[in-house]
């Protein structure tokens, strides 16, 4: 997938890996290579990894240790908390090959209790690590505009910002190890309400006989207006959710953001029900469509 042109800043080539090139970190992994730093990249499987060094000339690894070996900054987007701990510990892990006062950066949308065992292990061998979940989507992650919600500290922080925009349009650090998790669950408890609301007025919409492609236009103009209808709301109407975000990962996402909630003591209702709601697209076999196929269950 070739990313669109993309204006980097200058800044100081760094030595880089990156781990796990699916629909976000390939392309992430690609700016970060077109920005003039020097990218190793692995993933599960080894094809990836060699499409992708042939794409942005970058090399490849055939472990995560290799990759990290003598990196300053290693780079993570794998898919959930068991998935990162097999690429960073072991014998074969990331952190087997970082060498002290290196970075580790991790990009998975994970739990916040494995950001900070994570960031313990890596302390105890002298590695700084950043749980940096993103927010942005594949289309986010293919131009370069990712907003990135960190955890961990704040010189380890202010070194890797630089390098962490080669992909992003923002970067902040937020709090401690887990700080960066807990804000990505924030962001996607707003998103599961905003697209069951929005699914809500453009069926009522539709059967109340409205062009809501034009009711759309003009209520996106007022308080109405949300991300999730400006770029999702005319497929809504047109009923495609053959893209974006995974109904699959929405439900892990917000899997992670209930277990944190019993744990805090938030009472989430609204992101509980949206959650059953997502199992009902499951059941319709929509597991890979886009989150915004809620609608499809209002129109059965």
């Amino acid at each position: 997938m070739n990313a669109p042109a993309k204006t980097y800043d200058p800044v100081t080539p760094a030595t880089t890996a990156f781990l796990g090139l699916g629909v976000m970190g390939y392309p992430m992994a690609g700016h970060m290579q077109r920005a003039g730093h020097a990218v190793t990249v692995y993933n599960r499987t080894a094809a990836k990894a060699a499409a992708w060094a042939a794409e942005y000339g970058g090399s490849t690894a055939a472990t995560p240790k290799a990759a990290a070996a003598g990196k300053q900054y290693v780079m993570a987007c794998v898919g959930n908390d068991d998935d990162l701990r097999g690429i960073c510990l072991g014998e074969e892990g990331a952190f087997a090959g970082m060498a002290a006062g290196s970075t580790f950066i991790d990009h998975t949308t994970a739990s916040a209790e494995v950001a900070r065992e994570l960031a313990a292990e890596a302390a105890k061998r002298g590695i700084q690590f950043i749980d940096a979940p993103v927010s942005g989507g594949q289309a986010g992650a293919v131009n370069g505009l990712l907003t990135v919600m960190c955890g961990g500290d704040q010189a380890a922080f202010d070194a890797a910002k630089p390098v962490v925009m080669a992909y992003a349009k923002a970067c902040t650090l937020l709090g401690p190890a887990g700080a960066g998790q807990l804000a990505k669950m924030v962001n996607q408890i707003c998103i599961a309400g905003l697209v069951q609301g929005l699914s809500e007025a453009i069926n009522f919409g539709q059967n109340a006989g409205l062009d809501m492609k034009q009711v759309l236009e003009v209520i996106g103009k007022g308080a109405a207006q949300s991300w999730q209808m400006d770029n999702r709301g005319k497929t809504m109407v047109e009923d495609k959710f053959d893209f974006g975000f995974a109904v699959d990962w929405m439900r892990k996402d917000l899997g992670l953001v209930m277990a944190e909630a019993r744990k805090n003591g938030s009472p989430v209702p609204v992101t509980a029900l949206v959650d059953q709601f997502y199992a009902d697209v499951q059941r319709m076999g929509g597991g890979r469509w886009d989150t915004s196929s809620l609608i499809r269950r209002l129109r059965k």
